[in-house]
């Protein structure tokens, strides 16, 4: 579209037969040449831009393949993504809890042994969250009586 314009700006200035000799008819010229290598560039960029998103659409795509590939359909249960509540199959020490930093609102999600430490520090803000299993476990089980 641009080197179209070009074009016709060309064919506008060889119209009014600018003379390249005079003041003025240099800046015009000059001024078309400075325009002309401006649209090949934009042109070349555009043709760059439309690759890189080509390329990136068939990463993305192959990614999701990956990802399908690896982690499987979600509804499957999955050890590593599914509750400890809803199968069979996990270990209790690969629960994994989530905790909502209070300082910045990130979510964290913590396993049996990071509570079992105690504390952990806030990924996002460096707030240091304290826990007590032992209250957890307390409410947990009156819960469920």
């Amino acid at each position: 579209m641009l080197s179209e314009k070009a074009a016709y700006l060309k064919g506008l200035l060889d119209g009014l037969e600018i003379d390249g000799s005079t003041k003025e008819g240099k800046v015009l010229l000059a001024l078309y040449d400075v325009i002309s290598e401006i649209c090949e560039t934009v042109d070349t960029i555009d043709a760059d831009v439309d690759d890189i998103v080509e390329f990136c659409d068939t990463v993305d795509q192959d990614l999701s393949d990956v990802e399908d590939a690896v982690f499987g359909d979600e509804d499957e249960c999955d050890c590593d993504e599914c509750d400890c509540d809803d199968c069979d199959c996990c270990d209790d020490d690969d629960c994994e809890y989530e905790v909502v930093c209070p300082t910045c609102g990130d979510t964290i999600e913590l396993n049996d042994l990071m509570l079992e430490d105690g504390s952990v520090e806030c990924p996002n803000c460096g707030e240091l969250l304290e826990f007590d299993v032992d209250e957890v476990e307390e409410g947990e089980e009156e819960d469920g009586e």
